[in-house]
């Protein structure tokens, strides 16, 4: 266990406690920055979705982990973002105008839907964020001048300094990798900067932190400002890696994606924005297997065995994994359990492996017991 000795008030705010974070990170990154030679094209794209996913959950982590307001609305500020940058390609306009031009129009439309929500909370926020989306997906559809409604929109190859940035190649992904990097060193700033800390003071408690001088109206409408400017920039991304975009991929089943990233990786931190951009990324490939493969094995396997009729049972086993709706069930059971069983979600469980080895043999089981919680309404009283 490394003692932290602190020796002025300076030390609290510092991006890493001791030197170990910077072996750590560094290692980290050097490990990421040699994947795609060691992986096939297949995983590298799936970690460029993860960059994409985790840019996404940086911004709701800003939002609902520390500055206490909830969103199910994060795919339409996707969507703006996507069709800034197709929009301003047909236009002929560079990718280094329009990919901060989609960070500054989604924050600008952010800090829009930030003022009604200043008089909602609870279940009426998630409500408005919800029919924002809907509106959002139904002007994509209906505003065919812009986004070519229900037909899409192809988006372009990155051209950069006279270079095509392939989608697929090894340039998008270290673009993705800087930009994600850029977006947690900027978060990380922000969380240390009076802003965040006001974020989260609002998050605790709003009566406490209006009493001691701190803006509600302002640092909520900010707070959705940032949070969508990040998923606009997430946005421009997504669309040059999926090549075309339409209406329907902006559903209230990819905002849950979001709001499942940060329930799963953890919402105290931004490790979890991290982690559950891995986990909800992955789902997909095991889907795929236990559509697929798994069946496949169970029936050779049944068949090694000599039982009756295995390929009945393969064929029954691949309909439960290809029926429809079961990314969706998978997703509500992930859901129960972290709520149920690990609330800290996937960070909050490594915190507590990496405390045990640190005190071990003195560790105890209460350390992270869980204490009673009340909501706001009951704080007030």
């Amino acid at each position: 266990m490394r003692p932290i000795f602190q020796t002025d008030y300076g030390q609290d705010i510092q991006l890493f406690r001791h030197s170990g974070y910077w072996w750590s990170y560094g290692a980290l990154l050097l490990l990421v920055l040699a994947a795609p030679l060691a992986v096939g094209s297949y995983l590298q794209s799936q970690i460029v979705f993860v960059f994409i996913y985790a840019i996404v959950g940086v911004g709701l982590l800003i939002l609902a982990g520390f500055a206490g307001q909830v969103s199910l609305g994060h795919a339409a500020f996707l969507a703006i973002g996507a069709y800034t940058a197709g929009y301003m390609q047909r236009l002929g306009v560079p990718f280094l105008i329009y990919l901060p031009l989609s960070v500054v129009l989604t924050g600008a439309v952010g800090a829009l839907v930030g003022f009604p929500a200043l008089r909602l909370s609870g279940i009426y926020l998630v409500i408005a964020t919800i029919a924002f989306g809907f509106i959002i997906e139904e002007v994509a559809a209906r505003w065919e001048s812009v986004t070519n409604g229900n037909d899409g929109m192809r988006i372009k190859q990155i051209e950069l300094f006279g270079f095509t940035v392939s989608r697929d190649g090894y340039s998008f992904y270290y673009l993705c990798l800087g930009l994600l990097i850029l977006v947690l060193v900027l978060a990380l700033n922000l969380l240390r900067s009076p802003t965040g800390r006001a974020f989260i003071a609002i998050r605790d408690s709003e009566t406490a932190a209006q009493s001691i001088g701190i803006n509600l109206s302002v640092y909520k409408v900010v707070a959705f400002s940032i949070s969508a400017g990040m998923t606009g920039l997430a946005g421009c991304l997504y669309a040059h890696k999926m090549s075309f975009i339409s209406p329907e991929m902006f559903t209230l089943l990819l905002s849950l994606e979001f709001v499942i990233v940060i329930l799963i990786g953890g919402v105290g931190s931004l490790h979890g924005a991290v982690l559950g951009s891995i986990f909800v990324v992955m789902v997909d490939p095991f889907l795929s297997y236990l559509k697929d493969d798994l069946p496949r094995g169970i029936g050779e396997l049944a068949r090694s065995f000599g039982v009756a009729n295995p390929g009945a049972l393969q064929d029954t086993l691949a309909a439960v994994g290809g029926a429809a709706g079961l990314k969706g069930a998978i997703y509500g059971l992930i859901i129960i359990v972290f709520i149920v069983f690990e609330p800290y979600g996937l960070y909050g469980r490594w915190l507590k492996i990496r405390l045990y080895f640190e005190l071990f043999p003195l560790y105890k089981k209460a350390t992270f017991k869980r204490q009673k919680t009340y909501v706001k309404s009951e704080r007030n009283r």
